[in-house]
């Protein structure tokens, strides 16, 4: 287990799955959900609160989980470890976290296409997470 590793680790997974959220932004689709936003309004203060509350999320908090959970997760290779971890924040974020940002379990309030758009950006999250751990380790 190295956390630190997994705070690095999680904040590449974090860089990549911004760029995703980034061109989802341009390219208008599912303009009514915007994750930044949300954590911005949960967190207050300006925009940008939003994307420090992503990526401490993303980093500090899903990366040293992940290392913490490591050996325990399902999965030969740190890749599928990896997307078995993205599957668990994303149920999170399902159950948890759009309940409290004020659209509901699973995304209810705006649609069913929040849950596949936030489902592939997790498994993203969590195969580039996964990649960059075992290879910052060591391990498969």
């Amino acid at each position: 287990m190295n956390p630190g590793k997994g705070i690095v680790a999680g904040f590449i997974a974090t860089v990549a799955i911004s760029v995703l959220m980034i061109v989802k932004a341009f390219s208008h689709r599912l303009s009514a959900f915007n994750t930044i936003e949300i954590i911005h309004r949960l967190l207050g203060g300006p925009l940008v609160t939003g994307w420090i509350g992503h990526f401490v999320i993303g980093s500090l908090i899903w990366g040293v989980l992940f290392a913490v959970f490591y050996r325990r997760l399902p999965g030969g290779y740190a890749v599928v470890r990896g997307l078995v971890f993205g599957v668990y924040a994303w149920l999170a974020m399902m159950l948890l976290f759009l309940p409290v940002g004020g659209i509901g379990f699973f995304g209810v309030a705006i649609g069913w296409p929040v849950v596949g758009f936030t489902l592939a950006i997790h498994l993203v999250y969590g195969a580039v997470l996964g990649a960059s751990y075992g290879s910052m380790t060591g391990q498969r």
